[in-house]
């Protein structure tokens, strides 16, 4: 089973950064350029971006357009982008502009049927962000959790279309302290959606775990590790070709 690996980029006021557990408080720049970044990404072998806008998350609606707009210039590499799309014309606009796969996660919560809608009316275009605490899915950039379960939420979405689940362990999320396998490979095992893995990164050892999980993982977002030098690009993207 193919394993893709996504190098993340999280923007937060046109900056590069990551956070700690989706603080916008604890956030480290990390590049002045997401575009170059992303070119900087794509030259050591990546296949895949992963891009985040922060602010977007919290305002419900697209606020590092330009920030976008320049990566999409700069790499010929497929973009996956989350954060505050949760209109159709947010979902038109983006991937009108070449956005190749869109992240919809509040709004996933919010109104189900309009991410089964948009899934369907654009194949293979939509992803559900599902991020989770403690199991329990959080919402409006982690500021609030539901009483929703993960898994739960994640079944909801079988036979509609949707082309990947990313799913997130918040409290593990830019500590380094280990992707979460069990809640990844669970939700992989109960749904037949492909599963990303995302939250906790911190070596190539994480990607060996997840690919021998048992479960039909289908990749991971590497984030704070990947920008730490604490994983290897080289060494990862062997692992994940295996």
């Amino acid at each position: 089973m193919s394993f893709t690996l996504y190098p993340a980029i999280d923007l937060k006021q046109g900056q590069c950064v990551r956070l700690i557990q989706g603080d916008m408080d604890q956030a480290t720049v990390f590049s002045q350029s997401p575009a170059d970044q992303a070119k900087a990404f794509e030259d050591m072998g990546f296949k895949y971006l992963h891009v985040v806008d922060l602010d977007g998350a919290f305002a419900g609606q697209s606020e590092n357009r330009e920030s976008v707009a320049n990566i999409l210039k700069t790499v010929s590499m497929p973009v996956q982008l989350g954060g505050g799309i949760r209109k159709r014309e947010h979902v038109e606009a983006w991937l009108d502009a070449g956005i190749s796969r869109l992240i919809l996660g509040t709004i996933a919560v919010r109104d189900p049927d309009f991410v089964k809608s948009v899934a369907r009316d654009f194949p293979g275009k939509i992803a559900v962000g599902i991020d989770a605490r403690n199991g329990m899915v959080a919402v409006e950039g982690w500021a609030e959790v539901s009483d929703l379960d993960a898994l739960d939420l994640a079944k909801a979405f079988e036979d509609s279309g949707v082309a990947a689940i990313i799913v997130t362990d918040i409290g593990r999320d830019g500590l380094k302290t280990g992707v979460n396998v069990d809640l990844t490979a669970d939700m992989a095992k109960s749904v037949s959606i492909p599963v990303i893995a995302s939250g906790g990164v911190k070596s190539s050892q994480d990607i060996k775990d997840l690919r021998e999980s048992g479960a039909p993982i289908s990749g991971a977002i590497l984030g704070r590790a990947l920008y730490d030098g604490d994983i290897i690009p080289s060494e990862a993207l062997e692992l994940a070709s295996c």
